[in-house]
């Protein structure tokens, strides 16, 4: 039961995050606006980690190396699926990916639930399809590459999930610090070249001078701001992911967690007043059912 409610909250949690990310990337690049997250999500766990505690092993900052990895790898593979469309089918191509595969190596490993706990598993996958269907019009079929690349951004963040799970258990925050801070190292590397890339533009507009800086520097302080929100809250949701992982099944934690996209729906609901597809509600009944069913199994 406890398993159940740390995935769903997690989940909603990290829906939240991706909210305020996707606000800010309105205003921001959006691989900046991950570093900053990164970077933001470091110093919270760096904070919070002499009072939870943890030991420092080779085995433990190698592993939270690997996730930092195969969390940027994830994001960029997304964005770039994202960005080749349509999202309708991609966004979910992608979180039913990142969920088969540390569901798939959990069971493998000698994970069990009683009858009702596997069908509550499949019941959470086709809540995951329906949850993260994104309504299109006009959509066309997506391309192989989009399909590729939204399968191995599920891949990855599947993996990130997985090496998650095989940190030592006295290891406490350890290697989520080390993940933000490979993430962060990663991202704002991007982020420098994308500035080279772009020097001789960057350097027309700082020539501009007086209020153009000064009306793109307040354009920047929403941005920022949202972007450091995000970074406070995806870091609650992976300490919410590891404790989960910690106590309870990983095969269970992976289909929750990514129903993730249900919490970036509600608050666009509440805050900027969306409409939820009825697609997307039949989702979260069903989530809610199977999460109802896994925490009798």
């Amino acid at each position: 039961m406890l398993t159940v409610v740390i995935g769903i909250s997690s989940a909603l949690v990290f829906g939240a995050a991706d909210f305020f990310g996707g606000l800010a990337s309105k205003r921001m690049n959006p691989v900046l606006v991950t570093a900053i997250a990164a970077l933001t999500g470091l110093v919270v766990l760096l904070v919070a980690l002499p009072i939870v505690g943890g030991e420092w092993s080779s085995e433990t900052v190698l592993l939270g190396a690997l996730s930092g990895v195969s969390g940027a790898v994830a994001i960029g593979l997304l964005y770039a699926c994202l960005a080749v469309g349509p999202m309708s089918i991609l966004s979910p191509l992608t979180a039913v990916v990142s969920a088969i595969v540390p569901l798939s190596i959990g069971l493998l490993e000698g994970e069990r639930l009683r009858g009702i706990g596997y069908v509550a598993l499949a019941l959470a996958l086709v809540a995951v399809v329906l949850v993260g269907f994104v309504p299109e019009r006009g959509a066309v079929r997506p391309s192989l590459r989009g399909i590729l690349m939204a399968c191995g951004s599920g891949i990855a963040i599947g993996l990130f999930l997985v090496i998650i799970d095989k940190t030592p258990d006295d290891s406490g925050l350890v290697p989520l610090v080390v993940n933000r801070a490979v993430n962060g190292a990663i991202m704002f590397a991007i982020v420098g070249v994308l500035v080279l890339l772009r020097r001789h533009r960057r350097s027309r507009v700082l020539r501009n001078g007086g209020l153009d800086n000064r009306i793109e520097t307040r354009a920047w302080r929403p941005a920022l701001s949202l972007a450091i929100t995000c970074g406070v809250i995806d870091a609650v949701a992976n300490t919410g992911l590891l404790i989960g992982v910690r106590l309870g099944e990983l095969s269970v934690m992976a289909v929750l967690t990514a129903l993730y996209p249900a919490g970036t729906i509600i608050l666009a609901a509440i805050v900027l007043k969306e409409r939820i597809a009825p697609v997307q509600i039949a989702g979260l009944v069903l989530a809610i059912g199977a999460g109802g069913m896994l925490a009798l199994a």
